[in-house]
């Protein structure tokens, strides 16, 4: 049974270790317990031997409701969370079955492949609330078409797969996510861990660039919103499930 106060699942089979986030009573929202266990549990495959990937998951309906409003990390720690997903020197595969907002697509685009079945739905739901998909930016533009990602970013409208997939966020979607990851999991076990570790690093030297020059910046910026006064009327609307004061 998962730990309450570390609320990521894990197994492993084959060598692949599975990730489950594993807060299911806040939709799996970025709490500061939720960053901090999922941060660790990488630390852990990064440096385990017998771990030659690591699948990102859920539990319930949503895969993540993007960050937990009552109990918010720090943006030093979500900067850091994505980070290590794009540092491990193991491929992270998300598997996606249900909901992705704000935040949850941060870790989606952290993550070195990512499919999802035809249930999932995405947005980036900052705008609604009053901030900016900031932090999160830092794995989200270097993967995906700017132009495309616009209107998204912009309006807060909810996506399908398919248009994730054409957005650059997901590598794949299908109505079995399972059967679409089983060829990506078994190319995973026949690849060399020392080759997997360097063509990873190949990959992932455009976002960490993106990471050096931005993080800063774009953590600076997340607080400033997120102590702003439209922050907290679009978050306290949230809560009472009602429109914010500036909706027209």
């Amino acid at each position: 049974m998962t730990d309450p106060a570390v609320p990521i699942g894990r197994t492993r089979a084959r060598a692949v270790e599975t990730l489950s986030l594993d807060a299911t009573e806040t939709r799996n929202a970025l709490s500061a317990a939720l960053v901090t266990g999922l941060a660790d549990a990488l630390a852990d495959c990064g440096e385990d031997p017998g771990v030659r990937a690591v699948v990102l998951t859920h539990t319930g309906t949503t895969f993540c409701a993007g960050a937990d409003l009552r109990d918010p990390p720090a943006p030093e720690a979500l900067v850091a969370l994505l980070r290590r997903i794009v540092e491990l020197p193991k491929p992270v595969v998300a598997r996606v079955t249900g909901h992705v907002r704000a935040g949850g697509l941060g870790l989606l685009a952290a993550c070195d492949i990512a499919a999802a079945s035809a249930a999932a739905t995405f947005a980036f739901t900052e705008v609604r609330i009053g901030v900016a998909p900031a932090v999160i930016s830092l794995p989200v533009l270097p993967r995906a078409d700017p132009r495309a990602l616009a209107r998204y970013y912009l309006t807060g409208e909810r996506f399908g797969p398919a248009e994730a997939v054409s957005l650059g966020l997901l590598t794949t979607a299908a109505d079995d996510v399972d059967d679409a990851l089983a060829p990506v999991l078994d190319g995973l076990r026949r690849a060399s861990p020392e080759a997997l570790a360097e063509t990873k690093r190949l990959l992932t030297a455009r976002v960490l660039e993106t990471f050096d020059r931005d993080a800063d910046g774009l953590t600076a910026l997340t607080a400033r919103l997120f102590s702003s006064g439209q922050a907290r009327e679009g978050m306290t609307a949230f809560l009472e499930r009602r429109d914010a004061a500036w909706v027209v």
